[in-house]
């Protein structure tokens, strides 16, 4: 325990915050960090509790509350608050592949669950998201991060399909453990949707790639470009390898069912799936930068630079009527980034109700609190246009289109009800409304994985069609040599779940190896 009056003498500061009409300016991230002595500070308020639930990753009432990696929380706090970074970093490593990657995108189930944020105390947990990314960038920073390069390799290959944070834990791990891993990737660059599914003012690329980079540096191959199961052959890897780990996500987007869609007969119609959407984004943004830094340091990347070469992707957003069908994290990108490309409006619709603004009694400390947020997709919304963008209890009913391509909605409230003993979706009589569109984002939510990619190994899938395996805490398929982890395994989840499951996955290879 770094101070034993820290919680009574500090209060909760968190990182900064780029007030919203300036960071909209640019797709850089948006968060000031705190000095030293003041992030010290914020470590002091951590008690090293007896039972300490940030770590518990439990399950109450449906949902996990604590951290899915069971980090050293308290340990990696006491450290900071002494000064002794380096050992914070090798506490904080121990468990956790990517704090840089969980520092910026998790949404903080540790925080949650810790004992200072308890109603009780209701002073703020401690900012225990912000000591993460400070520890892990100090290491960066300082040198401590180094190539650790494997002193015996075991003779064994393993193929990961899939560089995303799932498959990336898989490499990591078994790297690590003498192996020699070569990951598969259909895109040019590894991330998955680290790289192009969040968008770069929530997570730098550069810091994605000085991880690959690292990697890359301890022994880890990377194969870009190869779409296994298209391109290359699922049956070579399997037939060249000791073992095969398939984290390929969950990219099987949930599709518009509305009336009017099928009238949408052009390819730039105005209709899009989000993370299409913010794939071009990034790219756009990511190639404006690496041209920036090649040929010029002092050339300024302006949302009017994204926003010309999208056009030459056929997408435009600037002056546009955006809804975004969606309500979660995905949907909140869209706006955020919609807002950055100059549209004239962006709606959210949300099939859900609007959650209350504080814990309702039948969601007790610490269960994960279903209360409402106000993220930065919608703050920002707030301060350009005036007004929360989002709508709750409400869907797309109808496409209108004019020449092939999208001129209005018509949107319907819902609700649901218990009919027949079964909880069904149902429209609000005399609810339905018009509103102006251009281009629809479609954040629906995922199916399970590709069909194809999973077809290529022949392994089973689920009625979630998710790679089945024997329990959902297992990795191994019906076919000993091939693994899987990650959305791939457990369905579309956060970014910390994909880490956890790959290094367990990682752990189950390990043992099959060696045995």
């Amino acid at each position: 325990m770094g101070k034993d009056t820290g919680f009574l003498d500090y209060k909760r500061v968190e990182n900064g915050n780029i007030p919203p009409l300036e960071r909209i300016q640019n797709f850089k991230e948006f968060h000031p960090v705190l000095d030293d002595e003041k992030r010290r500070e914020q470590a002091g308020r951590c008690m090293n509790c007896g039972v300490p639930m940030c770590q518990s990753a439990i399950k109450l009432a449906g949902m996990v509350t604590g951290c899915p990696l069971h980090n050293y929380i308290p340990e990696w706090n006491d450290a900071l608050y002494k000064g002794q970074y380096d050992m914070a970093a090798w506490r904080l490593l121990k468990t956790s592949s990517f704090p840089e990657f969980t520092g910026r995108v998790c949404p903080a189930l540790c925080e949650k669950a810790c004992n200072c944020g308890n109603p009780v105390c209701n002073d703020g947990a401690v900012t225990i998201h912000d000591n993460e990314l400070y520890i892990i960038e100090k290491a960066f920073a300082s040198g401590y991060m180094q190539p650790e390069i494997p002193a015996v390799r075991s003779g064994k290959k393993v193929a990961v399909v899939g560089a995303g944070p799932a498959g990336l834990a898989v490499a990591d791990w078994l790297n690590r453990r003498g192996h020699n891993v070569t990951v598969y990737e259909r895109e040019d660059r590894a991330g998955g949707l680290l790289m192009y599914g969040i968008p770069n003012m929530k997570l730098d690329k550069k810091i994605v790639q000085r991880r690959v980079d690292l990697m890359k540096a301890e022994g880890v191959e990377f194969i870009f470009n190869a779409d296994v199961g298209k391109s290359f052959s699922a049956d070579e890897l399997a037939k060249n390898y000791d073992a095969v780990a398939l984290c390929c996500g969950a990219k099987k987007a949930r599709p518009l069912s509305a009336k009017g869609v099928e009238n949408l007969v052009l390819e730039n119609s105005g209709l899009m799936f989000a993370v299409d959407f913010l794939t071009q984004v990034t790219k756009s943004v990511v190639g404006l930068t690496e041209a920036q830094d090649r040929f010029s340091s002092d050339l300024v990347i302006t949302n009017k630079n994204v926003e010309l070469s999208l056009e030459k992707k056929g997408i435009s957003v600037e002056g546009k009527d955006v809804i975004v069908l969606g309500g979660g994290d995905t949907g909140n990108d869209c706006t955020g980034t919609s807002i950055r490309l100059g549209c004239k409006s962006v709606t959210q619709i949300e099939m859900m109700p609007c959650p209350p603004t504080e814990r309702a009694a039948n969601n007790p400390w610490p269960q994960w609190p279903k209360v409402l947020k106000v993220d930065y997709g919608a703050e920002e919304s707030i301060a350009k246009f005036g007004h929360d963008p989002r709508i709750y209890e409400t869907t797309i009913k109808e496409v209108y289109s004019k020449e092939g391509k999208v001129c209005g909605v018509k949107t319907v409230e819902v609700e649901f009800k218990m009919i027949e003993g079964k909880r069904q979706l149902v429209e609000r009589a005399g609810s339905e409304k018009d509103l102006p569109a251009d281009l629809i984002l479609v954040a629906a939510g995922f199916l399970g994985c590709e069909d194809y990619s999973a077809q290529a190994f022949n392994v089973e899938l689920s009625s979630r069609n998710t790679v089945l395996t024997s329990s959902s805490e297992e990795y191994q398929t019906a076919n000993e040599k091939i693994f899987t982890a990650g959305d791939m395994h457990r369905g579309q989840s956060l970014v910390v779940w994909a880490i956890s499951e790959g290094r367990e996955c990682a752990k189950e290879i390990d043992n099959y190896l060696m045995k």
